[in-house]
């Protein structure tokens, strides 16, 4: 347990001790904890997060989905990018910007959708980060957590929602944020943000049409605030206006 800073010694410990094998693998980065549960202990792992007196975790703050489809890409230049003007530019070829037959494809991706679930012991002042891999990137799913903590219940049918992952043993898994006619799942890797066609409700036609989309793609450059002539005021610059 020495990888461990002294405040999540006697966690990890616990987590060891309580669960053994059912934990793939605990992380420490930035001082958060990280457990992660194969697929098929994760509701009896969640019971015994809640219920064991070492553990405790009484309280689940979040719950929500990761696709790690193209998971490090990056339309902006960090590596060799110089620290002045715009010339971190973009190559405008970022995540989204592709025809729906065009799409991105996950063949060389292992583990592509997983959970992460975020608790928290009042009793012993801690937290504690779950994540876990769906076992089928096909149809992504994994057991329903709202047994155990009832929070849970919005929070997968978010995750549901947007990344497609279907939580078993839910009681109302339905989406909660898009239309219920709505195609796709918006926050997937492979779901094309520009869009094929738009909709519009037409006055003279009265009722729905569909047209191409006339928005062109683009990227967003991040204002950066600097030392500029022209919004400076010469004299309180200057430090002669009183």
């Amino acid at each position: 347990m020495s990888q461990f800073t002294p405040a999540n010694q006697d966690l990890a410990r616990a987590l060891d001790d309580v669960l053994g094998t059912k934990v793939a693998s605990i992380t420490e980065h930035r001082g958060q904890l990280t457990a992660e549960i194969p697929a098929e202990y994760w509701l009896d792992v969640a019971w015994q997060l809640r219920d064991e007196p070492q553990l405790n975790f009484q309280q689940l703050i979040d719950l929500c989905g990761v696709d790690f489809l193209g998971y490090g890409d990056e339309e902006w230049e960090t590596a060799e990018a110089t620290g002045s003007g715009f010339s971190r530019g973009v190559d405008a070829l970022g995540p989204g910007r592709f025809s729906w037959e065009d799409r991105p494809e996950a063949s060389e991706i292992q583990n592509r959708f997983a959970v992460v679930v975020h608790l928290l012991s009042l009793k012993h002042n801690r937290r504690l980060r779950l994540r876990c891999f769906a076992p089928d990137d096909e149809l992504p799913f994994l057991s329903s957590l709202v047994e155990v903590w009832s929070s849970v219940n919005w929070y997968e049918r978010e995750a549901f929602d947007l990344f497609g992952i279907v939580f078993e043993g839910h009681p109302d898994l339905r989406r909660i944020l898009t239309d219920y006619g709505f195609m796709g799942h918006p926050f997937r890797k492979d779901f094309p943000l520009i869009g094929n066609v738009t909709v519009r409700y037409d006055q003279d036609k009265r009722r729905v049409v569909y047209e191409p989309v006339e928005i062109e793609p683009r990227v967003l450059v991040p204002r950066v605030i600097r030392r500029d002539s022209r919004y400076v005021d010469e004299k309180i610059d200057s430090g002669e206006a009183r």
